[in-house]
C-alpha cells in the first residue's frame, strides 16, 4: 500500500487572526504540493475566518467543538457554527482532558457530534508517566480508543483519524523513540483493523515533534502523519517536518 501522511500543527492559544494569516501564506510558499501528503493547520476559533481559503495546500481545523447542536451554553461552539470555517476538528487532546476535566463520555460525545456535522475528528488519546512506568500504556489507550469510537460504522470510518500523544512527552521536550512510538501505534493499528476491517484509519503521531526527529518518527510503519505543536508556529519549522514526509513519499 502507498503510504500517505496527514502533517498538523496544533497551534494552541496562540495566534491572533492576523497572525494566524500571516503564517498560513508564509507556509503555503514554503512546500509543494505531493500527491499523498495532506497538511492541516488549527488556529485558535478566533482566527478560523482570517485563514480560511487561502491556499488550497493548508486545510484548517479547528481546537474543540461542543456536542449540542445549540443552547445556553456560554462560551461553547456547536459542530454546525464550524461548517465552511473547519474540515477538521481534534477532540480528546491531553489538555481538554486534564486542564478541563473531560471525560471518556464527554469526549465521545463530541467526537459523534463532529461526525454528523461533517467533520473529521481527529481523536486524541495517551498515556501519562506514572501509567508509562507502571506498563499501564496499551490499556490506557485502548480504553479512550473504545470508549470514544462505540458506535462508530461504516462510511464514517473514512472521516475518523486517531493522534497518540504520550502525555509525557508533550511540551517537555521529551519524545517517545520512533520505536516506543511504533510499538503503540502497530498495537492501535491492530485495534482500528479490528474495528474497521476495510479501512486504514491515519494514526498520527504528537509530542515534541521536531525538524530533528520528524524523518525518524515517518520512517516508522504505522505512523501516518504527525501532530505537532511548539515546532508548527513558525513556519521555517513546520515546512522542515511537512518536507520530511514529502522526502519519504517522493523516495
Amino acid at each position: 500500500m502507498k503510504r500517505e501522511f496527514v502533517i498538523a500543527g496544533n497551534w494552541k492559544m496562540y495566534k491572533t487572526g492576523a497572525e494566524a494569516r500571516e503564517l498560513v501564506l508564509a507556509l503555503a510558499g514554503s512546500f509543494a504540493a505531493v500527491r499523498g501528503l495532506t497538511v492541516v493547520v488549527f488556529p485558535p476559533f478566533t482566527a478560523l475566518e482570517s485563514v480560511r481559503g487561502l491556499d488550497p495546500k493548508v486545510r484548517i481545523g479547528a481546537q474543540n467543538v461542543f456536542y449540542e447542536e445549540q443552547g445556553a451554553f456560554t462560551g461553547e461552539v456547536a459542530p454546525r457554527m464550524l461548517a465552511g470555517l473547519a474540515e477538521y476538528v481534534l477532540v480528546g487532546h491531553s489538555e481538554r482532558r486534564q486542564v478541563f476535566h473531560e471525560s471518556d463520555a464527554d469526549v465521545a460525545r463530541k467526537l459523534r457530534a463532529a461526525l454528523a456535522a461533517g467533520l473529521k475528528p481527529v481523536l486524541c488519546l495517551g498515556e501519562t508517566l506514572p501509567e508509562r512506568e507502571s506498563n499501564a500504556t496499551l490499556s490506557k489507550v485502548d480504553g479512550q480508543l473504545d470508549a470514544a469510537l462505540a458506535g462508530v460504522s461504516g462510511p464514517e470510518w473514512g472521516s475518523v483519524l486517531v493522534a497518540y500523544e504520550p502525555i509525557w512527552a508533550i511540551g517537555t521536550g521529551r519524545t517517545a523513540t520512533p520505536q516506543q512510538a511504533q510499538e503503540v501505534h502497530r498495537h492501535l493499528r491492530l485495534r482500528l483493523e479490528a474495528m474497521a476491517p476495510s479501512r486504514r484509519v491515519p494514526i498520527l503521531y504528537g509530542g515534541s515533534v521536531k525538524p530533528e526527529n520528524s524523518l525518524d518518527l515517518l520512517s516508522q510503519e504505522d505512523i501516518d502523519g504527525l501532530l505537532v505543536g511548539g515546532a508548527s508556529l513558525k513556519a521555517e519549522s513546520f515546512s522542515a517536518i511537512i518536507n520530511s514526509g514529502s522526502q519519504l513519499l517522493r523516495s
